[in-house]
C-alpha cells in the first residue's frame, strides 16, 4: 500500500503584522507625551518606564510575541523575569495584561488593514464589518457597533477602526458584496449615531475611548511626517532604515 504524504500545518508568520511593530521608535514616557495621537502609533513607550534600555527589552519581547505567537500568560512570564534582573518594580499582572493586548491587537490590526486595502482585495471585498467580542468584558459602546457595515473608503473607519481603547479586542471583517446581499446586511452610511443606551444604564456618548479616535491602519502605513517633531521625522526614518538591515 502505498503510503501516503503527511501533511503538516504550520502558523504563518503574520508578516504585515510584524513589518509594522519593527517600524516603531522607541521613546522614553516623556517624548511619547509630546505626540499627537494619531503620531503614537509609529512609536512605543511604557508608561513609567524610562530607561532606554529596558523600553527596548521589552519592545523585544512584544516583537518576539508577535512574530512567534506568545500567549499572554507566557509574556507576563518573561517581562516578569526581566523585571526581577533589572530591579524594576513597576509591574502588575494587570498592567503586563493591557501592555500585552493593547500592543498585540493594535500591531494586528494594522496588519490587518494593510492586507484588506491592497486594490484587488479592495476590489473583491468592499464591505467592512465591526466586530465585537460580544461578552461582559465587552465596552457597551463597542457592542452597539457590533456587526456594523459600511463600505471600506467610509469616513466612518477614520475614527473607528479597531483598537477603539485600551485592551480594546474588537476587529474588522471585509466582506464580498455577494456576502453582504445574502446575509441580509444593511450597508450604512452617513454619521454614527451620537449615543448608546445600554440595557439597564444610562445613555453615554458613542465616542471611542480618549486617545483612539482615529485609525491606526491609515496612520501607520502612510504616515504624513511633515506632522512629526524633527526628532521624531529623523528618528522614524532611521528606524526604516534599521529593519531593512536588521529583517532583510
Amino acid at each position: 500500500m502505498a503510503s501516503l504524504t503527511q501533511i503538516v500545518l504550520e502558523p504563518l508568520p503574520f508578516e504585515e503584522a510584524i513589518n509594522y511593530w519593527r517600524s516603531k521608535v522607541v521613546l522614553t514616557p516623556e517624548e511619547f507625551r509630546r505626540l499627537a495621537d494619531e503620531i503614537k502609533v509609529n512609536a512605543f513607550t511604557v508608561a513609567d518606564m524610562a530607561g532606554l534600555d529596558m523600553l527596548n527589552e521589552v519592545w523585544r519581547l512584544l516583537d518576539q510575541a508577535i512574530a512567534e505567537g506568545l500567549t499572554v500568560r507566557e509574556f507576563q512570564e518573561k517581562a516578569m523575569e526581566l523585571f526581577k534582573t533589572r530591579g524594576w518594580e513597576g509591574a502588575t499582572p494587570y498592567r503586563l495584561d493591557n501592555i500585552f493586548r493593547t500592543n498585540i491587537q493594535t500591531a494586528f490590526n494594522v496588519g490587518r488593514y494593510k492586507q484588506m486595502t491592497e486594490p484587488d482585495i479592495l476590489e473583491a471585498r468592499p464591505y467592512w464589518m465591526y466586530d465585537a467580542v460580544n461578552d461582559r468584558r465587552t465596552r457597551p459602546t463597542h457592542l452597539a457597533l457590533d456587526g456594523t457595515v459600511r463600505r471600506a473608503d467610509d469616513p466612518f473607519w477614520d475614527t473607528w477602526y479597531p483598537p477603539n481603547g485600551y485592551r480594546c479586542r474588537c476587529a474588522v471583517r471585509n466582506l464580498s458584496e455577494r456576502e453582504v446581499r445574502r446575509r441580509g446586511l444593511k450597508v450604512e452610511t452617513g454619521a454614527a449615531p451620537g449615543l448608546v443606551e445600554p440595557p439597564g444604564q444610562p445613555a453615554r456618548p458613542l465616542i471611542p475611548d480618549p486617545g483612539f479616535g482615529f485609525n491606526p491602519g491609515k496612520e501607520a502605513w502612510k504616515p504624513n511626517l511633515e506632522r512629526y517633531p524633527p526628532s521624531l521625522r529623523e528618528a522614524y526614518r532611521k528606524r526604516q532604515e534599521e529593519r531593512t538591515r536588521e529583517y532583510p
